[in-house]
């Protein structure tokens, strides 16, 4: 109670569909910054207490705010997460914890879709706002050839396909060569009269961070690639990384985070 009178000292302005529950769980995160965007994205995606504590146990602010600058960290918080352009979209890394795959155990990509398939509720939850499932194995012909795209998926905010192919090893450049030919392939057969071009993910366990810069320099189509994990993140590390951005040149003003 003593956290909850320091936290929200205008008890008044705390949102009304959060529960006590969600209160708990938000006064478990320290930093102002990121309690503020877990508070925003809750009422914006109407998360229950069970959804909530697995991003904040997930680390999904610091996860969408390592690759940003000092003044995108704060629009971070202010606004909660944005779906602007295609860049907003993906994550670096995805955490797939509730796959429930043992650290070190050997598995196929057969198996590692099958397990996505079977907790898809919650990888919707991991992929973010405004997701719909597709298709798994989306077979495309060319020449009498077959190509099959692990995992596609519809963004109605974006109002974009997201096509998504699973690595178990690093990503090679013959995935992104496959990813782009894929996107050629929607964009040409797929799409729509309103919808946006389509976005691919490669998806591997590891991430060559060359390598990926290289093979995607100079592709006109919205390709990425990412990484998974299959644990959670080490959250000292993480958090070190974000508050030294945050921290720079002076830091932030915490009195417009607090109610």
């Amino acid at each position: 109670m003593r956290n909850f009178y320091l936290s929200y000292k205008k008890w008044q302005a705390v949102p009304a569909i959060l529960s006590w529950t969600h209160i708990v769980a938000l006064l478990s995160v320290s930093n102002i910054l990121a309690r503020s965007f877990y508070e925003k994205e809750c009422l914006i995606n109407r998360w229950n207490t069970r959804e909530l504590e697995r991003q904040i146990n997930s680390m999904l602010f610091e996860r969408l705010a390592f690759s940003k600058n000092k003044k995108e960290i704060v629009k971070l918080a202010v606004k909660g997460h944005q779906l602007n352009n295609p860049e907003d979209l993906v994550k670096n890394p995805y955490i797939l914890e509730f796959l429930g795959i043992p650290r070190d155990s050997s598995f196929s990509e057969k198996e590692l879709e099958q397990k996505i398939i079977d907790n898809m509720r919650d990888f919707l939850l991991e992929l973010g706002k405004g997701f719909s499932f597709v298709a798994r194995q989306f077979r495309i012909t060319l020449n009498n050839k077959h190509f099959h795209v692990d995992l596609v998926f519809y963004n109605r905010i974006l109002k974009c396909f997201v096509l998504i192919d699973l690595k178990l090893g690093a990503t090679t450049h013959n995935d992104i060569g496959k990813m782009n030919l894929y996107l050629n392939y929607f964009r040409k057969e797929e799409m729509k009269n309103n919808d946006n071009e389509p976005i691919g993910i490669v998806l591997g366990a590891e991430k060559d961070q060359i390598m990926a810069e290289y093979a995607l320099g100079r592709i006109s189509n919205k390709l990425f690639a990412s990484k998974y994990r299959l644990n959670l993140p080490d959250k000292k590390s993480l958090k070190k990384l974000i508050e030294n951005i945050i921290f720079s040149n002076g830091g932030y003003d915490t009195t417009r985070f607090t109610s």
